[in-house]
């Protein structure tokens, strides 16, 4: 009998991957899936916070991929790991904070690892050629083969008739004849096989989960480094980072301020690890201060979140600001008025 291969697919909950892993379930290989879990990919964490988005679907994307297809999904946190691609990229950073080739080699190396432990044949990624500007030309794709040590191992089957056959091709576990020839940017071939296929309903075909691509977050993390005057990070930081509204009047202190109820919420998880400040007055947000700020420091911090509460327009408002393990105290502030918060305050 014909021994039966395995594959591991890299699943990222986006409709690459999605279509990937299919293609390669439909030529008779038993495959499983794979997410690296390193913090930065949270789309439905923030989907789950913020009120707005309330018509969004509550759920991992990744599981919920795997489970349109069938097959277990392994998910594997690699925050402490990861820490080395994000700060120390090898190959350098993309348009903002994002070191995606360094990134996909990560993924793919961390894959081949797996599939060597745990005794299957192959990897499968949905990339496709021409897609990305960093990590999917031409140039750069056999670099993620070479240096993640996967070589030709990896199966891109999206775009495997423009690539040299790899040995699943080769040997006959796969059938190149049945591999595809997408490529470059558009995402009608995609949305095409989906179709085909019968799925209607996956995560945005143009997006990605990834926040170190999103211009503000970068600018955000950017702003940590500076401040605390290292390049690191723990968990709560990069999550905190996507939460609220941020705005540093000085620079020994930031203030991080919840823009609906959802985001009151989820702060209120935090606010025995910070100095706190909320409204008592009137209505209005939960905020963090991130940082050593003084007395004067804290009025200033609490003019800003009167100014974000239901008492922007009186003429004063009273606000309760509670140190780390101490009392709160109330002090009564005069909100900024709506145009007279510089931009500049703006992480």
């Amino acid at each position: 009998m014909t021994q039966q291969r395995k594959a591991v697919a890299l699943i990222s909950g986006g409709l690459d991957s999605m279509l990937a892993t299919k293609v390669v379930l439909d030529l008779g290989i038993h495959v499983e899936g794979i997410n690296f879990y390193t913090g930065f990919c949270v789309e439905g964490h923030t989907h789950a916070i913020r009120n707005k988005h309330q018509a969004r679907p509550k759920r991992n994307n990744a599981l919920w991929v795997a489970e349109q297809l069938g097959i277990k999904l392994h998910i594997i946190e690699v925050i402490e790991e990861y820490k080395n691609v994000v700060l120390n990229p090898k190959h350098g950073y993309g348009q903002h904070m994002n070191p995606c080739l360094d990134c996909k080699g990560f993924m793919v190396r961390k894959a081949h690892e797996w599939i060597t432990e745990n005794g299957f044949d192959f990897i499968v990624t949905g990339e496709v050629m021409g897609q990305r500007p960093m990590s999917q030309r031409r140039d750069t794709m056999p670099v993620v083969a070479r240096e993640s040590g996967a070589n030709d191992l990896l199966l891109r089957p999206l775009c495997a008739k423009h690539l040299a056959p790899t040995r699943p091709e080769r040997e006959g576990w796969i059938d190149r004849e049945k591999l595809l020839d997408f490529h470059g940017r558009s995402r009608k071939p995609q949305i095409a096989l989906a179709a085909k296929y019968g799925l209607n309903d996956y995560a945005q075909p143009a997006g990605g989960c990834c926040f170190l691509t999103n211009e503000q977050y970068s600018h955000k993390l950017t702003d940590l480094f500076a401040a605390r005057g290292k390049r690191d990070y723990e968990l709560d930081d990069i999550m905190l980072l996507k939460v609220g509204r941020h705005l540093r009047p000085r620079p020994n202190f930031k203030v991080i301020v919840g823009r609906e109820e959802g985001e009151n919420n989820y702060l209120e998880g935090y606010r025995h690890q910070f100095t706190h400040l909320r409204t008592v007055s009137h209505s209005g947000p939960l905020a963090l201060v991130d940082g050593d700020a003084s007395d004067a420091d804290l009025e200033l911090a609490a003019q800003i979140v009167a100014r974000y509460s239901q008492g922007r327009e009186a003429n004063q408002v009273s606000v309760s600001i509670t140190r780390v393990g101490e009392t709160a105290r109330i002090v009564e502030v005069v909100p900024f008025a709506q145009d007279a918060v510089p931009q500049e305050w703006h992480v």
